[in-house]
Order: structure tokens, then C-alpha cells, then sequence
């Protein structure tokens, strides 16, 4: 009987020992940190470090943090910019516990954690976009310029064609107004603010239609400056090829009459050697070029008058009379 009540005591006491000892016993990964806590308030520092730790079991309480990076993702929300244009921004942030004491204190889980992000970037959002032109919002940088060939060109109020408007900052600055403006705000809940973007940037249903009539303007008036400029060249281009084509033929045509005046001026050199060997030949060439000359005047149904001393008639002159038979030579004298 003995025997029994010691083994029995042994049992509880082992049991009693183990159930201790298991919650007395707690593991901390590398992607944790731990916060101790006694009957709802924090005890000692907190637990960074990865290993096996120890607590009072059943009075202590182990409440477990994430030590790795956060997402936050904003709800898309409807602002307007200093520019009275109704958007919708959706935005983004990375954030991780930076002081687990202080965030159990102020926060006491990610769901409301996640509440103050909400709170705070939001807020701080609103401000940035309600006091700065659209163009600041949509463009990257300030030093953007439209490339050449791939100008985009706008309308402004008045209806003119300009290039891109302007700006004096650009979105990846507000996006760091946002961010200077939360990060000391969320130190105070134990939270460290890493990044903070603006993922996407709507305009709103009824505001897109008028963008989308404006932007069909716009594209009609630069296709409208497009063509007339384009019919100013080709215009241009003509008449650059109408000059150039009368130039190249009036001096073909000045080549054309230089080769045919030396031609002639050959032709007549020769003709001049070939006659002038002797009176004879002189005179023979003046006879054939005047026999020529009688068959194209009175070869045809020109008229020509000239007079009798005319050189024309030298030798029509000396051509003797032909006598007509003399049985029609005419009435016969008395």
C-alpha cells in the first residue's frame, strides 16, 4: 500500500512538473519578437532574440509580434487637387515593429495598427494632393521633356497648343511629403514607416469623359497642324522640283543651242575652206546656194517681193529668153 502511495505521488508530481515546465517554456523565431506580459501589463524588455525563453507559467503571457517588413495597402479614395479635378488615389506602403514595447502599448495588434496607417497616410495624402496641380500629381519628376519625335503636345484654356505644363515638383515628391509627414507621426505607435507610393491615380467616372472629349481636341488640333504643316512642305518640296527641273532644262537647252551655233560655225568653216580654193569655187558656191534658196521662195505659195536690182535676180538676168516657134511666134508684120 505503501508502495502504491509513493508511485502515486511520484506520478503527480511528474505530471504536475511537466505541465509546469511546458508552460514555462517558449520558442522565439528568427521572424518573431516577444512582448511578456503580467495580468495585461509588460514585463522586463522586449525579447528580439531568437532562442528558447522562459516565462512564469500560467501568471505570464507570451504576445508575439512580426519582425519581418509589413504591406499596407490603401483603399482607393476620392480627393481633389488645388486644380478642382476630382481623382482617385490608391496607395501603397511598407512598414515594420520597430519598438514591440512601445506598439503593444499604443496599438496592441496588426488590425489596429493597420487602422492608425489608414488614419495617418491617408490624411497625409489628402493634404499633399489637395495642395497641388493634377500635372503634379500624374508626372515623375520635373525635368521631363516630351522626346522630338514623339512630341505630345496639349491644349491650354485659351485652345492653343503648347507642350507639357510645367511643374515645380512632380509626384515622387509629393510621395516623400507623405512620407517626411507620417514617419515621426507613426513612431509614436512603435511603427517604422519604409516606403510609400502612389500605386494608381484615376480621374473620376464623370471627370474622365471630359478628359477623354478634351484629349480627342487636343489630338484633332495637333493632326489638324500636322497636315498643314505637311502640306507646307509638300508644297515646298514642288516647288523646290519645279525650279530645279526649269533650271536643268534651261541649261540643257543653252548647251543644246552652244553645241548647235558651234556645229554651224564648223559647218560653215568647212563649207568656207572647201569654197574658197579659187574664184571658181566661189563663184560656184554662190550659184548653188542661190539655186537653193530660188527652190524654197518659189517652191511653195509664198509671195516675194523684191526689186529688179536685187542680187537675187543675177541670174535670172543672164538666163537667155527661149524663142517661140515661129509659127506661134504671133501675128505676122504687114
Amino acid at each position: 500500500m505503501k508502495k502504491i502511495t509513493i508511485r502515486f505521488f511520484v506520478v503527480v508530481t511528474a505530471f504536475a512538473f511537466l505541465l509546469v515546465a511546458t508552460g514555462a517554456i517558449f520558442t522565439v523565431h528568427e521572424t518573431e519578437q516577444v512582448v511578456i506580459t503580467q495580468f495585461g501589463k509588460p514585463i522586463g524588455d522586449p525579447i528580439t532574440t531568437p532562442g528558447l525563453k522562459f516565462k512564469v507559467p500560467f501568471i505570464q503571457k507570451v504576445n508575439v509580434f512580426e519582425k519581418r517588413i509589413l504591406a499596407w495597402d490603401g483603399a482607393a479614395i476620392e480627393m481633389t487637387t488645388r486644380d478642382k479635378t476630382y481623382i482617385i488615389v490608391d496607395t501603397y506602403a511598407r512598414w515594420a515593429i520597430e519598438d514591440p514595447l512601445l506598439y503593444f502599448l499604443s496599438v496592441q495588434n496588426e488590425r489596429r495598427a493597420q487602422s492608425r496607417l489608414k488614419d495617418i497616410l491617408g490624411s497625409a495624402t489628402l493634404d499633399a494632393i489637395a495642395s497641388h496641380e493634377l500635372a503634379e500629381v500624374v508626372r515623375s519628376d520635373k525635368t521631363r521633356k516630351p522626346a522630338v519625335e514623339e512630341e505630345i503636345a496639349e491644349a491650354d484654356q485659351s485652345g492653343a497648343i503648347g507642350n507639357l505644363i510645367p511643374i515645380r515638383r512632380g509626384r515622387e515628391a509629393l510621395e516623400k511629403d507623405v512620407f517626411t509627414a507620417s514617419e515621426p507621426v507613426l513612431k509614436e505607435y512603435g511603427i517604422k514607416l519604409y516606403d510609400f507610393r502612389f500605386k494608381r491615380i484615376n480621374y473620376n467616372t464623370v471627370v474622365q469623359e471630359r478628359i477623354h472629349e478634351r484629349m480627342i481636341s487636343e489630338r484633332k488640333q495637333i493632326a489638324e497642324r500636322f497636315r498643314s504643316e505637311g502640306n507646307g512642305e509638300a508644297a515646298k518640296i514642288l516647288g523646290n522640283m519645279e525650279r530645279e527641273l526649269r533650271r536643268i532644262k534651261s541649261e540643257a537647252y543653252k548647251e543644246v543651242q552652244t553645241l548647235m551655233g558651234e556645229a554651224d560655225a564648223k559647218a560653215t568653216e568647212i563649207y568656207a575652206a572647201a569654197y574658197n580654193q579659187s574664184p571658181e569655187s566661189v563663184e560656184f558656191y554662190q550659184f548653188v546656194r542661190t539655186m537653193e534658196l530660188y527652190g524654197e521662195m518659189l517652191g511653195g505659195d509664198s509671195t516675194v517681193v523684191l526689186s529688179t536690182e536685187s542680187d537675187l535676180f543675177k541670174y535670172l538676168k543672164e538666163v537667155e529668153p527661149v524663142l517661140e516657134p515661129s509659127g506661134s511666134a504671133g501675128p505676122v508684120a504687114e
